[in-house]
Order: C-alpha cells, then sequence, then structure tokens
C-alpha cells in the first residue's frame, strides 16, 4: 500500500511532523449546554471547562446553578450540548458517578437518623468498605460528634450544611460539587470549611462550589465562573472580575449625623462624583474607593461629625451581574 504520509517541514518524505501540544483536557468540560424546561430555559449555551482544586461558581438565586449543577452529575440530561466529567457522562457511566460528591442546597435527609447513621447508609450505597469508619473519618473532618445521637432532624442549618458535605465527601470523590455549602454557617463556620476546600483542592480534588456572595468568592479562590440569566456572563481570576466593574463608580450609604454638612465636604474635597441625602445619612458615588475609604474617618472628624455606619450598596453579586449583563 502507498505511504500517504505528508513530507516533514524538512523534506525528508513520509515524516509527519511533531503534533502541536494541546492543553489538557479539564475534569469537567462543559460544551454549549442548554436545558430547558418546557418554554423556560434554566440554561443557555454554556461552555468551560474546569480542573483540580476550587473554583467558584457565582450567580443569583435562578439563575440556573442548581440545573447545571444536575446536568453534570448526571441527575438530568441536558436537552443541547455535552458535559464530561473524568473523560465520560456521568449519566451514562455509573463508575463516573460514583467519583462525584455531590451537596445539593436543598435538604434531603433521613431525619429520624442521627448524624453518624446518616452518612453510614450514604457510605453504604457508594459501596464504601468499613462505612462505620468511612463515616467517623468525614464527620471529624466537618467537626461534627459522630457519637451525638441527635437525629438529623433536630440539626440547626449549620449542622445540615455540614452533614450534607460529609455525606458528599464520605466515599472520597474526585470531584466534589457544592451548592451554596456556605449558606447558614457562622463565620468561624465557614471560615473552617473554606480551609477544608482548599485543603481538599491541594490534595487534587476538584471541587466546584456555587455563591452569590462576593466576600465568599474572594476567599474560596481566584478561579471564577458567573453565570446571569442562565448564561456565563464572566469567567476568570476574581480579581479581574472586579476589574470589570473599574469604570462605574462605587455606590456608598453612609448613617452619620449631619449628613448634609458631610456631604457638602465630600463634594468639596472631590470625593464623591454624586451624593444624595436623606434624613439620618447620605449615599454617594466615587470612582476611587480607596481614597475615599482613606479619607471619610478625617473628612468627618474634622467636621465633628459621628460616623455610624459606612457600606457599599453595590459591592454584590447582584449589582456585578447587573453590570456585566449591561455590558453584553
Amino acid at each position: 500500500m502507498a505511504n500517504w504520509s505528508a513530507p516533514s517541514p524538512t523534506g525528508d518524505p513520509g515524516v509527519l511532523p511533531p503534533p502541536a501540544p494541546q492543553p489538557p483536557p479539564g475534569i469537567i468540560e462543559v460544551a454549549g449546554v442548554t436545558k430547558a424546561f418546557g418554554d423556560v430555559v434554566a440554561v443557555s449555551d454554556v461552555t468551560f471547562s474546569v480542573g483540580p482544586g476550587v473554583t467558584a461558581l457565582l450567580g443569583p438565586n435562578g439563575a440556573g446553578k442548581s440545573t447545571l449543577f444536575r446536568v453534570m452529575c448526571g441527575l438530568t440530561a441536558p436537552s443541547q450540548g455535552t458535559v464530561r466529567v473524568l473523560g465520560a457522562d456521568a449519566r451514562e457511566d455509573q463508575a463516573v458517578r460514583g467519583r462525584i460528591g455531590l451537596a445539593p442546597q436543598q435538604d434531603a435527609l433521613f431525619d429520624r437518623l442521627s448524624g453518624r447513621q446518616f452518612v453510614e447508609v450514604t457510605a453504604q450505597t457508594q459501596g464504601v468498605d468499613a462505612a462505620e469508619a468511612a463515616a467517623r473519618r468525614v464527620l471529624d473532618l466537618v467537626e461534627l460528634d459522630a457519637d451525638d445521637p441527635k437525629p438529623v432532624g433536630a440539626y440547626s442549618k449549620g449542622m445540615r450544611q455540614r452533614i450534607k458535605l460529609a455525606a458528599a465527601l464520605v466515599h472520597e470523590p474526585d470531584v466534589l460539587i457544592l451548592d451554596e455549602p456556605l449558606t447558614g454557617l457562622d463565620p468561624v463556620q465557614r471560615n473552617r470549611m473554606i480551609r477544608l476546600f482548599h485543603q481538599l483542592g491541594d490534595d487534587g480534588v476538584c471541587l466546584l462550589v456555587s455563591s452569590h456572595v462576593l466576600d465568599e468568592v474572594a476567599r474560596l479562590g481566584s478561579r471564577v465562573l458567573v453565570i446571569a440569566q442562565g448564561r456565563l456572563a464572566a469567567t476568570g481570576d476574581y480579581r479581574d472580575l472586579r476589574d470589570l466593574m473599574d469604570d462605574r463608580p462605587h455606590r456608598i450609604r453612609i448613617a452619620a449625623d449631619s449628613p448634609r454638612e458631610l456631604a457638602a465636604a465630600l463634594v468639596g474635597h472631590g470625593l464623591v462624583s454624586g451624593v444624595s441625602v436623606a434624613a439620618d445619612s447620605l449615599t454617594v458615588d466615587t470612582n476611587d474607593v480607596d481614597g475615599f475609604g482613606r479619607r471619610i474617618a478625617v473628612v468627618s472628624r474634622e467636621l465633628g461629625v459621628r460616623l455610624r455606619e459606612v457600606e457599599p450598596t453595590d459591592d454584590d453579586l447582584e449589582s456585578v451581574f447587573r453590570y456585566l449583563v449591561e455590558r453584553r
């Protein structure tokens, strides 16, 4: 049979040039995914790739986060597009489903069981050997007492969040999908869980964590996927996301004595580009939020005006989404 190989760049016949290096595939590959429920499109033409470590998925309620997670875990089929997890379709590959851990936003627990019993049952359904020992190990990770007889139905919101995480971890998954896992945790618990996420990510686990709070995302990690109205609105580093907003003034509410006097002084110092005054507060726009933060206390002290509260009103995810969608 004739040799149909192309000549090499050097002119030697029959020698193929080396293939161009290809980037390694992501652990999760989402390509053109759309999910519709009748006339309602929950997710529209979403494409991204996720590797090991912690990646944050940001989206307000109703943005499509939970639907996207269900598609990735193989719990529902996409209307269009493909999802590959660890190189396979989790909906068709049972072995791959067994390598995914999911902590859903909704509570679906066996409320009459103790925490250890609940996690043991989860371990047994995943085929884990020594289910009790595995349950004790992950309960210790999430700082719950394995010998506490209290039924799960009597748990606080924070405890229910942690028991769901323990159940998602008990079979040592390679992929961990966590839907709003920090909701209901107190600040100490939240910090501990974030440290645990990073520890797991450093060990090579692929974690995709949803949140609607920018402050949480800043601590979760720098890799961010932003979903708004079912569409992927932005991807990249958290700092890049904040940079997208640099050409828009930041809005800050100030509760203070003598708000009119303070407003006039801020305008006079050139610290604000706009201001509105209410009975006991003022709202200002500034293009230099860092400079404003350094000067506001100095100006108020010079005036003898007491500040009661200084709070950004647009440093939230809903505001970021509005901004990103308007730019599209």
